[in-house]
Formats: C-alpha cells, structure tokens, sequence
C-alpha cells in the first residue's frame, strides 16, 4: 500500500502550480474557453481509507475524454468483449485523438481504439436505450454508482456548446457509418457523446472512480464488486496504452499507472490495489494534457515509485 499524506498533496500542489503558466485552455469548445488557468486541485482515495485533498477541491469541471473509460465499461457490460471489439480495435496510435487519417486507410475503417473520438463514438453508439436520454443514463448510472453520488449529472452549456461546434466529430460520425462501423441517428449519436463528455465532477468523486478501477472493480470502501473485474481491467489496460493521447507513451515512461485525461484539464489515476487520484488544471499541453496534472503525477510517481512497470 502506498502512503500519501495530505500535505503531500498541499506541497506538491503547491510546487507545480507555475507550470500553468507553460500551457494553455482548451478555447475550441468556447464554454471551456472560460477555464481560468489558475484553478487547480487534487485528491487522492485511499482503498480503505478516507479521501485526501488539496486546492480547489470542491470546483466542478467537465470530465470531456474520461467519460469514454466509462462509455467502454457499459459496453462491455452491456454486450461484451467480442462486440465491442468487433466495431473498435485495441491497439495505440500515434496520430491526434481527433484525427481521420487512420480510418481512411485502415480496411474495414475501424478505429484503433476507444480512446480515440472515432472509437469512442463508435462505443457510445453500443450503448442501449430508446433515445438518447435512456442512452445518457446508463452511462451516469454508472458514474454515480463508481462514484457513490446520485447528485453528478451533465452540464447543459457545455454539452450544448460541443455539441454546436462537433463539426470534426460529425465528420467521423459520417465516414464509419458509410462503412457500417457506426448505425443509426448521426445527430442523436452526437447529443449523447457531447453529454457525456459534459458530465460535472471535482477531484474528489472522480478519485473514487479511480480507486474503484485501482481495486479491479470494487468499492473502496466496502470491497462490494459494483463492476465486473475483467471489464476494470480491460479499461486500465486501454488506460495505460492510450489514455493520455498520442503522449501515452512518455506518461508510461515518466509516471506508469493507468490514466485517462480529458481537455478540460483533468485526469484520472489509478495505483493498483493502492487507491485513485484525480488531478485538475485547465492549462493543456500541445498534447491536450493538463500540464499541471501531468507535472504534479509526475512528482509523486518518482517519490513514492508507483509505477507498475
């Protein structure tokens, strides 16, 4: 078990805050655009034990790319390995999380994997219900029983913002459903993907997450299995080998735990069998990676020596 003190967290902070200076919010979804760099927190949920926090704790943020760990797992749950596996691939690239060029040479055009938006969209379009809202509701019923909180839910202005400005994702939208990776409404697909990327947390619930994922699926505080092991490992694997971008791999050089981070400036960690952490800093690298988060884990991987590698 790895110890991690409060004023660990308060020090740290402190000393890697200057790094905002060196990146830059996230301003081509315009309701992110409004981020103040400035903000910045952390939390960390011991297996067992009482959460840890430091910061802005309490400030609610859009969870954006993390959301698609969550959109996986329901899948998975929903249909299993092989189907989901048969519209999206499980293996790392190089290229943007945006970017279309792989699907063009790729045949069949499907997406390397679910980390990317063309994967991730492909994996929502999975998800069972009668219309969107249903849609949108098994993946926050899932939020809020990993979380323990029946209160999170979407914010409304980004998920409309996305949504208005998702001309790329529309793009990939319609070039996998010319090639049958994708079914359906494109638009009600889309107002699915943006809520869920504009689903409100703070560091504080989405640590819990984390070491929800860190205890191979079961709750930190009771040891009730609330997701399936072999599904928590599945989406720690694809965490590990594609979940901080087409930087994943320096992150399992310098830092070596599963992560997921998402544009608004968050990311989520989980240290096996130890607990969860969850850091938030507006500023992004060129990446799209928070570089606050990224300095901060950084830090507290080579103290404590948490890498799984």
């Amino acid at each position: 078990m790895i110890k991690i003190e409060e004023q660990d967290l308060i020090d740290w902070l402190e000393h890697v805050r200057i790094y905002a200076n060196n990146g830059k919010v996230a301003d081509y979804i315009p309701a992110l655009a409004n981020q103040q760099p400035e903000t910045n927190a952390v939390a960390y949920y011991p297996i067992g034990g009482e959460v840890i926090f430091a910061g802005q704790s309490q400030y609610d943020f859009t969870i954006q790319s993390i959301s698609k760990v969550f959109a996986l797992a329901v899948a998975l749950i929903q249909h299993g390995e092989q189907a989901v596996f048969s519209r999206v691939d499980k293996e790392p690239t190089s290229d943007p999380f945006y970017s279309v060029a792989k699907l063009e040479v790729e045949k069949p055009a499907k997406p390397f994997n679910p980390m990317i938006n063309a994967g991730a969209l492909a994996v929502t379009n999975m998800i069972r219900g009668r219309n969107s809202e249903e849609m949108v509701e098994e993946i926050l019923n899932l939020v809020r029983k990993l979380s323990n909180d029946e209160t999170i839910t979407y914010n409304q202005e980004v998920a409309q913002s996305e949504y208005e400005t998702a001309f790329l994702n529309r793009a990939l939208c319609y070039f996998m459903k010319q090639h049958g990776v994708i079914t359906g409404s494109i638009e009600e697909l889309l107002d699915v993907y943006t809520k869920q990327c504009a689903i409100n947390m703070n560091v504080k619930q989405l640590a819990r997450v984390a070491a929800v994922f860190a205890n191979d699926g079961r709750d930190p505080d009771t040891d009730e299995q609330i997701l399936p092991d072999h599904v928590a490992r599945i989406c720690k694997t694809f965490m590990v080998t594609c979940g901080m971008y087409d930087e994943s791999g320096t992150f399992a050089i310098n830092v070596g735990i599963p992560a997921k981070s998402g544009v608004s400036g968050c990311i989520m960690g989980s240290i096996k069998q130890s607990g969860g952490i969850a850091v938030f800093g507006p500023a992004l690298n060129k990446k799209g990676n928070s570089v606050v988060g990224l300095r901060f884990l950084e830090k507290l991987a080579d103290v404590k020596r948490w890498s799984i590698f």
